[in-house]
C-alpha cells in the first residue's frame, strides 16, 4: 500500500487521484503506524519550509518518516516534500528540516533571472535533464517536460543529483539517496509524464 503522508501541506487529493489513474492503490494518512508499515511513502508539500516542518512535527509524524525510511523502502518526495529532506532552507532561518540529504534549500537567483526576464515563482512546464539513469526515468524522454510551481530549490552537498532543469540557471529538480526519490516539479499535474515517472515508483521494488 502506497500511503500519502497527511500533514496538513499538500495536494493530497490531487496525487491519490494520479495514483488511481495508474491503477494503484493509495490511502491519506497521518497515522504514525499506518506511515511506518507502509510499502512506500509519498511525502507531498505546498508553502513554506517551515510551515511544512512546523506541521510535520505538530501533526506527529516526523518520527514516523524518520523510522519508515530507516527501513529502507521507497520514498518519494514532491515539491516542498523534496525540500524538507534536506537540512534547512533559507525561506524559513533557524528551522531545520529532516536532513536526510546534506545541502540547504536556496531561493533561486531572482538578480540574475529578472536580467533575463524570469519571474520567481517559477511556474509552468519546463524540461528536466537526465543527469544520471534511474529507475524513475524508464520510458521516460530526456529532457521532458514537467510542471514546475516554486520559488526555492535545494542546493545538494553531496551527489544526489539525478535530474537538473534550466530556468536562467541551472537547478537541483531530482534527486535520489538511497530509497529515497524526490522531485521539484508535481509530477500529479505533469500529465503522461509525470504518471509514467509515478508508475516507476509504483512498480519499484528496490
Amino acid at each position: 500500500m502506497i500511503v500519502i503522508v497527511d500533514y496538513g501541506m499538500g495536494n493530497l487529493r490531487s496525487v491519490e487521484k494520479a495514483i488511481a489513474s495508474i491503477g494503484a492503490s493509495s490511502v491519506i494518512s497521518n497515522d504514525p503506524d499506518a506511515i511506518v508499515k507502509a510499502d512506500k511513502l509519498i511525502i507531498p508539500g505546498v508553502g513554506a519550509f517551515g510551515d511544512c516542518m512546523k506541521n510535520l512535527r505538530s501533526y506527529g509524524v516526523e518520527d514516523a518518516v524518520r523510522q519508515f525510511i530507516a527501513k529502507g523502502r521507497p520514498a518519494l518526495g514532491i515539491c516542498v516534500g523534496m525540500q524538507i529532506l534536506f537540512e534547512d532552507g533559507e525561506e524559513s532561518p533557524g528551522i531545520k528540516g529532516l536532513g536526510l540529504m546534506k545541502g540547504s534549500v536556496k531561493r533561486l537567483d531572482h538578480g540574475r533571472l529578472s536580467v533575463q526576464g524570469l519571474k520567481i515563482p517559477h511556474m509552468g512546464w519546463n524540461t528536466v535533464r537526465q543527469a544520471k539513469g534511474s529507475f524513475l526515468f524508464e520510458g521516460i524522454a530526456d529532457k521532458s517536460y514537467f510542471y514546475f510551481v516554486h520559488s526555492y530549490c535545494p542546493a545538494p552537498l553531496e551527489d544526489v543529483a539525478i535530474g537538473v532543469t534550466d530556468y536562467g540557471v541551472d537547478f537541483t529538480s531530482v534527486v535520489r539517496k538511497d530509497n529515497i526519490v524526490a522531485t521539484q516539479f508535481h509530477p500529479e499535474k505533469s500529465q503522461a509524464n509525470g504518471l509514467r515517472l509515478l508508475s516507476n515508483f509504483f512498480r519499484y521494488r528496490g
